[in-house]
């Protein structure tokens, strides 16, 4: 069962969220952060799939704060117009509305809310582990994630990167691992992408094994 609903960020920034909710009550709250590509089908099927493992889960539309509605496929000039939107990325503002997303769920469950997030999102997750007061966070292959490699968690952190990543220099991910080394971080032989079915990077195993070392991660630290 799906939804929409709008929230309000800290500066008054209104923002779509889709809602995927579980069959019976929820085992925890699960913010879904989104790729550059905007809250698309492939986001909404995460979001649905973490439902049915028991969790509400909330996808932000971060994108609202540029363009309402976005969302992309992941080639031609679908591709391109993502792309067009990384030099206007405002980091402090996706956190504002991953805060308020936050907030939601832990308002609609009343217990313990994760973070997991893909490529943008994936950054946005380990943000969410050090700025917000997410109770554990997921990143998967999180660009630009070791200029905040600085900055300390007060949450569990569990990180997915592919050895085949042109976007991401494995010396990035060596920062945060240098940094932190109680986070749990693991490589796959798969590119950037790996998780999305859509694209022509997605590896299904790789895909399985992080998707189930992410359940029970959220498991362990969320219920």
């Amino acid at each position: 069962m799906s939804d929409r609903v709008h929230l309000k960020a800290e500066d008054g920034h209104d923002l779509e969220a889709y809602v995927a909710k579980p069959m019976g009550e929820p085992i925890a709250g699960l913010v879904v952060v989104q790729e550059i590509f905007g809250v698309n089908a492939h986001i909404r099927s995460v979001a649905d799939g973490f439902a049915k493992d028991g969790f509400l889960a909330v996808a932000p539309a971060l994108f609202d704060r540029y363009e309402r509605g976005m969302e992309l496929d992941y080639q031609g000039e679908d591709l391109k117009k993502a792309m067009s939107f990384v030099p206007k990325l405002n980091v402090d503002n996706a956190v504002r509305d991953t805060a308020a997303s936050l907030d939601y769920v832990r308002s609609q469950t009343g217990k313990k809310c994760g973070v997991i997030g893909y490529c943008f999102g994936g950054m946005i997750a380990w943000l969410a582990a050090t700025r917000l007061k997410a109770d554990a966070a997921v990143g998967y292959y999180g660009g630009r994630i070791g200029l905040f490699a600085a900055e300390t968690p007060t949450a569990a952190v569990m990180l997915h990167f592919g050895r085949k990543d042109q976007h991401i220099p494995r010396e990035e991910v060596d920062t945060v691992a240098k940094a932190h080394p109680e986070v749990e971080i693991y490589w796959y032989d798969a590119g950037h992408g790996f998780n999305c079915n859509p694209r022509s990077s997605y590896d299904p195993e790789s895909a399985e094994v992080a998707r189930r070392r992410s359940l029970q991660f959220l498991n362990k630290y969320l219920i």
